[in-house]
């Protein structure tokens, strides 16, 4: 099946999944969500699938929600509240449909993963970004908040790491990703990235498939509160963000200038 914002290609066990929308940074669309979780659904009832590799094409991983998306929806009318709390909410469900993936799921990260690109880091199972790439969550920043993406965070990096990066706009460089436990290796270009890559496959394959599977079910329990309900009071906080401090944060964003609220210190 064709795909609008993505290019998918099997090869055998593999799939690799390359997001592909790299004039707006690879940034998360409606339509990007909804062809990803396709995706993942279909991956998750092949069994001739063992392992998916999601990528960013033009040298990102993923910029995050689509502000400039947003901002147009808005200008035509669309950003009724209901209308943002559900399609947040399906960036959700795309990550928890990740979250649950019975089978191996690698991020090779380049350039930037920022925002719901942090999300997809966060519920991948293998993470390797290249040594230059950042990785943020700067929702706050124009008065969103990472509102589907902080419990995976969360149960990622911890408690005390997720509430100072996703509460703060913070943007970590990959050794400082790979500290706090967000990502798993750092490679030394995109050459280094992909043999990195290579390797991980090559160990995933080496693995039973339904021993992973039950593997993963155990460990996400040993670990995971039911998070449905929290994701749906997530979505409608998000929406009440955007109707809100967003909406000059985002003009702030296009216009390249700080938002209304920014404020500098020069010392102590």
């Amino acid at each position: 099946m064709p795909h609008e914002t993505l290019i998918v290609a099997r090869d055998g066990p593999v799939l690799k999944v390359s997001m592909n929308r790299p004039e707006a940074k690879n940034a998360l669309s409606p339509t990007m969500v909804r062809e990803l979780t396709a995706v993942f659904e279909e991956a998750r009832d092949d069994a001739g699938i063992r392992v998916v590799v999601l990528m960013g094409a033009g040298g990102t991983f993923c910029a995050g929600g689509d502000l400039k998306g947003m901002q147009k929806r808005g200008a035509a009318g669309d950003d009724s509240r209901e209308v943002t709390a559900n399609s947040n909410r399906r960036f959700g469900s795309l990550l928890e449909t990740m979250d649950v993936l019975p089978k191996a799921v690698i991020a090779l990260i380049e350039g930037a993963a920022m925002g719901g690109g942090v999300g997809l880091v966060a519920v991948s199972d293998w993470a390797i970004a290249d040594k230059s790439a950042q990785i943020g969550t700067p929702e706050v920043t124009v008065g969103l908040v990472p509102a589907q993406i902080a419990p995976f965070v969360a149960a990622r990096i911890g408690y005390t790491q997720a509430r100072r990066m996703a509460a703060y706009g913070l943007r970590l460089g990959a050794e400082d990703a790979l500290r706090v436990g967000l990502v798993h290796e750092v490679a030394n270009g995109r050459d280094d990235l992909l043999a990195k890559g290579v390797s991980a496959v090559n160990q995933v394959l080496r693995c039973a498939p339904e021993a992973i599977a039950e593997t993963k079910r155990l460990v996400r329990a040993s670990v995971r509160e039911p998070l449905g309900p929290l994701l749906d009071q997530a979505s409608h906080i998000f929406a009440a963000a955007l109707a809100g401090e967003a909406r000059e944060g985002i003009q702030a964003f296009v216009d390249k200038r700080k938002p209304a609220w920014a404020a500098k210190i020069e010392k102590l």
